[in-house]
């Protein structure tokens, strides 16, 4: 008996020590992005860090507003490893999202990143959709200074639902933004058109979100 508690206590400190042997975090100071490197690692090969220069951990241009002159009424301006080099290995990304008159950011997912939302200008109509089984939309009109956060993997949305034009940043955990869009999503191994879900679940105005492409995005939707 006094030896299986030996052997499992030697167990138990085998997994203790490779547990404090993981290290999530970067093992350096930094690992500015080397694009034209053809090695394929989580994130992008660095380049030598005696070449790096301010300029590796810079980017300016968040003070220009976005071109909201398309179909949806919004312009994402992103801020990530593609733009400042020193992001890589950081997790961390942001963004400015400019929005028209009832412009909207349609419905989409970060796969791989949480988003934080603060709105500088105007005000927004923000929300998610839970996983299956619920699909419970969670929605909030949010006013300037006011963050709303939307969790990893959900599908998320934010529509301007004032008259004149409004801005929020983003702030993501992750270094790249990966957006995915598409009419179908999985949730939880099954497939459901999101359409379904909102068509089912919740109310016309919401609904149509779907379809704001369609119209004049400084125009308020109708609710017939």
């Amino acid at each position: 008996m006094a030896n299986h508690i030996v052997l499992l206590s030697l167990v138990a400190l085998s997994f203790c020590y490779l547990a404090f042997a993981f290290e999530p975090s970067p093992l350096q100071d930094f690992c500015i992005a080397d694009p034209t490197s053809s090695a394929r690692v989580n994130g992008l090969a660095c380049k030598n860090p005696m070449t790096v220069q301010a300029n590796d951990f810079f980017f300016s241009g968040l003070h220009i507003a976005g071109n909201t002159s398309n179909p949806v009424g919004s312009r994402v301006t992103p801020v990530n490893v593609a733009q400042i080099p020193g992001l890589n290995t950081l997790g961390i990304s942001m963004a400015r999202i400019d929005y028209a008159p009832w412009g909207i950011n349609p419905p989409h997912t970060h796969p791989r990143a949480s988003e934080i939302l603060t709105v500088v200008e105007g005000s927004l109509l923000v929300g998610f959709v839970t996983s299956n089984p619920d699909n419970r939309l969670i929605t909030k009109v949010l006013q300037k200074g006011d963050v709303f956060v939307f969790p990893v993997g959900l599908v998320h949305f934010q529509q301007n639902v004032g008259y004149g034009n409004a801005v929020a940043i983003a702030s993501l955990s992750s270094q790249k933004i990966q957006e995915s869009s598409p009419l179908r999503m999985r949730f939880s191994g099954q497939i459901r058109p999101l359409r379904v879900i909102f068509s089912q679940r919740h109310s016309k105005w919401i609904r149509r979100l779907w379809n704001i492409s369609n119209q004049n995005s400084k125009t308020a939707p109708k609710i017939n």
